[in-house]
């Protein structure tokens, strides 16, 4: 583990993190399990065998009280049923069970616990005004899942029928998804690994479950820009690892820098790779930089899905939206902080913000870079604004989307 650290401090810097890279890409080639022919299509696993019509309930006799909306703190409260579906090699994927929300029982020996064999999704569902729950394009993931799951050497999964899964939980759960815009039920999907041995291998058993949890608006008191730090000692991700995948083991190494920036009187973590210091994510989100290019052209810009990125599916739709509108030039393309620091001092830089399921946008209002702060305009036509015009104007227009107030084919209802 200490020399994994001290490979991802090298790959932080130019050339070293380039030829490196490289090295984690071969070995990464020849270390890859390659299953037999005979297996299944995929990861050696059969496909498909996970059918929503074949869902198993056995329902709580007792109900938990609802948490007033305006008492809801992010992931601490949790609905009262809960989806699981067991996977071994020899039975593949069994029954769909909706049962009472309750502790998993596991061996302590279980490859989760010690090899993180753990993947995860973050989706919502939103109560409309008609009363009907709607999905914000849950397919994409889906689609991310099994990614996720690939690379871990997991069971795939048909997306559709968990879909239908999901959704069937939904209904069961229907007075936990709260009332009223900014208010969702957060639907958290994950595989593990239950396989109960030590040593690193393929896992022989898994699970996949899901629960909900009621959360409220991210910003319940309006927009609040936050502040970054450019972190230039630890790095997210790197060319060959797993950064473009939603596992656990991306999350906890990110904790203690970002304790760091908040001690340095920063609420995030804006992360960059090499000398070029080349923008990656902010925190756990994505990140797009909105200015007037060195061409003098208006261009939003976010990193492109270069295998260290989170393939977000905000992203995705605030590229498809932008461009749609035709208003500004919209790129996937590589930018670094010296292009962003001489932009602002030029006064080319107009607004940033972060990206996600929790917050669907998050304006920037200052990062610090090399000893020095440099401040996001935001509105110039209104100083005491929180949020510029086109971060305000993505996050309004998806909102409007996921509650079902404006028609898209983004927005899945649960009959």
């Amino acid at each position: 583990m200490a020399s994994l650290h001290r490979l991802s401090g090298l790959l932080a810097h130019g050339s070293k993190h380039r030829s490196l890279g490289g090295g984690l890409r071969l070995l990464h080639s020849t270390c890859r399990y390659s299953a037999p022919a005979s297996e299944g299509a995929i990861n050696g696993h059969a496909l498909g065998s996970i059918k929503a019509a074949d869902i198993q309930k056995k329902l709580a006799t007792e109900l938990k009280p609802i948490v007033p909306k305006e008492k809801l703190v992010f992931g601490h409260t949790f609905s009262d049923h809960m989806l699981a579906i067991p996977w071994t090699t020899k039975d593949g994927w069994g029954k769909p069970e909706i049962k009472p929300y309750g502790p998993l029982s596991l061996d302590p020996s279980c490859s989760v616990f010690h090899y993180a064999f753990e993947c995860f999704e973050g989706l919502k569902a939103y109560l409309d005004s008609q009363g009907k729950i709607r999905l914000f394009r849950p397919e994409k993931n889906m689609e991310r899942m099994n990614n996720s799951v690939e690379r871990l050497y997991l069971p795939q999964f048909d997306g559709k029928e968990v879909i239908e899964c999901i959704k069937e939980l939904l209904r069961v759960d229907k007075r936990w998804v709260p009332e009223g815009k900014g208010y969702s039920l957060y639907i958290r999907p994950t595989v593990i690994s239950t396989e109960n041995t030590l040593g690193v291998h393929r896992a022989n058993s898994a699970l996949l479950y899901v629960i909900t949890s009621p959360c409220g608006p991210y910003f319940p008191t309006g927009f609040k820009a936050v502040s970054l730090y450019c972190d230039e000692s630890n790095v997210r991700a790197w060319p060959g690892g797993v950064g473009n995948k939603k596992l656990g083991a991306n999350y906890a190494p990110s904790v203690k820098p970002q304790v760091a920036a908040e001690k340095k009187g920063y609420q995030q973590v804006l992360w960059t790779i090499g000398e070029d210091h080349e923008l990656m994510e902010v925190g756990t989100m994505n990140l797009f930089v909105y200015w007037r290019n060195e061409d003098g052209e208006l261009e939003l810009v976010t990193p492109p899905l270069d295998g260290t990125i989170l393939p977000g599916i905000t992203r995705d739709s605030i590229i498809e939206l932008t461009r749609s509108w035709g208003e500004c030039k919209v790129s996937e393309r590589k930018i670094n902080m010296k292009q962003v620091s001489k932009a602002s001092d030029e006064g080319r830089l107009l607004e940033v913000f972060g990206a996600g399921t929790a917050c669907v946008v998050t304006p920037v209002s200052r990062i610090f870079f090399q000893g020095k702060d440099y401040h996001i305009p935001l509105d110039p036509a209104n100083p005491d604004s929180q949020a510029g015009p086109l971060t305000r104007r993505i996050y309004n227009t998806l909102y409007d989307i996921q509650y079902g107030d404006v028609p898209s084919k983004w927005s899945v209802v649960v009959e």
